[in-house]
C-alpha cells in the first residue's frame, strides 16, 4: 500500500497523492484507511492550513474502487469484505465533506465512482482539459454511491437523474454546469498552483489561477433533460423517454439499456430521497442500504464479471428489462438495515 498513496505535509499544506496510476489510481481499502487517518490528524493540526489532493499519471485522478478484489471475495462467499470496504469508505467520504479546512482537489483524466467520493466532496474542485467525471455504477449493477446521490440531487434541474442513470461522462464544462467541479485551470498551471498553496496556505490562489471553462454540451440539452427525467420512478422516466423522439431521448435510452434494471430503479429513488434530506449523512446511509445487499440480492457480482473478469459485456441481470422491476423489490433493497445500519 505504501506505493499506492503518498501522504505528507509540504509547507502549509497537507498533501494526499494517489500513486497507483497503473490501476488508474483505483482505491484499495488500505488507501481509504490512509486518507481517513490523514483527515483525522490534520483537522486539528495547526501546521496544516489546507489540503491538496492529486494523483499521478495522465489517464486518471481515480477511476473508482477496487472492484476486482470485491468480486474475488464476494464470489468466494465473503460478503463482509465488501461491506466493510463500503462502510469505511463512506465514513471517509463524510469526513472529507465536513473537513474544517479548505480542500483543493485536482482531477485530471477519469474521475469515476469512488474517485468522485475523494475529489468531488472537496471545497475547491479543479478540472482541466482532460477531465472526465462520471458515475457509471449502474453498468456494473451498483448505484452511484460515496455520497454521489447527494451531488446528483444538488445538480441543476434533472441533470442528476440523467447523469446517474446514463453514466454520461462530464468533460470540464459539463462538470462545472452540473456542480461536480468549481474551477477550470489548465493542467500545465497546476505545478505553480500547488507550489503557491504549499508556500502560503492561502486557498485564494485557486481563484486567481482559474480561467473560463469550455462550453458544456449539456447546457443546450438541459431543458429537454429536465422534462424527460422528471418522472417519480424509473418506469415514469422510461415512458417519457419512449415518447420523446429526439436524439437526447434516444441516446439516453440506449445508455440506460446497458445498466442493471434493479440498480437503475433504486438510483432514481435514492436521488429523490437525497434531494429531500439534503444531508451527506442521510445520502450515505441510504446508499449503504443498497451496497450492503448488492452482492447477495443485487446484480453487482454479475456486473463485475461481465465488465472486468470475463469481459464479455453481456451481463445476465436479474430482470429482463428496465420496466420489469417491481416497486416492492426497490423497496426491499432500500429498507433500513437495523443493527447493520451505517454508523458515521
Amino acid at each position: 500500500m505504501a506505493n499506492d498513496i503518498h501522504i505528507r505535509i509540504e509547507g502549509r499544506a497537507g498533501r494526499i497523492t494517489l500513486t497507483r496510476p497503473q490501476a488508474l489510481n483505483a482505491l484499495s481499502l488500505e488507501m481509504v484507511h490512509a486518507i481517513d487517518a490523514a483527515l483525522i490528524d490534520w483537522a486539528t493540526d495547526d501546521r496544516v492550513a489546507l489540503l491538496i489532493i492529486d494523483a499521478e499519471g495522465d489517464r486518471a485522478f481515480c477511476a473508482g474502487g477496487d472492484i476486482a478484489r470485491m468480486h474475488a471475495t464476494g464470489t468466494a462467499g465473503d460478503l463482509d469484505y465488501g461491506r466493510r470496504y463500503w462502510a469505511d469508505e463512506y465514513r471517509m467520504n463524510a469526513r472529507m465533506f465536513h473537513f474544517p479546512k479548505p480542500v483543493v482537489s485536482l482531477m485530471q483524466g477519469f474521475t469515476m465512482g469512488g474517485g468522485v467520493g475523494v475529489g468531488c466532496h472537496a471545497s475547491h474542485r479543479v478540472v482541466c482539459e482532460t477531465s472526465q467525471i462520471a458515475l457509471p455504477e449502474c453498468g456494473i449493477g451498483l448505484i452511484p454511491d460515496v455520497g454521489s446521490t447527494l451531488l446528483l440531487a444538488r445538480a441543476p434541474g434533472r441533470l442528476g437523474e440523467y447523469l446517474g442513470l446514463t453514466g454520461t461522462r462530464m468533460g470540464p464544462g459539463c462538470a462545472l454546469l452540473a456542480e461536480f467541479a468549481d474551477y477550470f485551470i489548465p493542467e500545465g498551471d497546476w505545478p505553480a498552483l500547488i507550489a503557491s498553496l504549499c508556500e502560503t496556505g492561502d486557498w485564494t490562489a485557486v481563484d486567481l489561477a482559474a480561467t473560463p471553462a469550455p462550453d458544456s454540451p449539456l447546457k443546450s440539452a438541459q431543458p429537454e433533460i429536465d422534462d424527460l427525467f422528471a418522472g417519480e420512478t424509473l418506469r415514469d422516466i422510461l415512458n417519457l423517454l419512449k415518447l420523446g423522439y429526439s436524439e437526447v431521448a434516444r441516446r439516453a435510452l440506449a445508455l440506460m439499456q446497458r445498466g442493471s434494471p434493479l440498480a437503475l430503479a433504486c438510483t432514481v429513488d435514492l436521488v429523490h430521497r437525497a434531494r429531500i434530506t439534503n444531508k451527506i449523512e442521510s445520502a450515505l446511509e441510504q446508499e449503504y442500504r443498497f451496497t450492503h445487499r448488492a452482492m447477495e440480492h443485487g446484480d453487482f457480482l454479475e456486473g463485475i464479471r461481465a465488465a472486468i473478469i470475463d469481459k464479455d459485456k453481456t451481463p445476465r441481470w436479474r430482470h429482463a428489462s428496465l420496466d420489469a422491476v417491481p416497486a416492492t423489490e426497490v423497496a426491499r433493497m432500500l429498507l433500513p438495515l437495523g443493527p447493520d445500519t451505517l454508523k458515521l
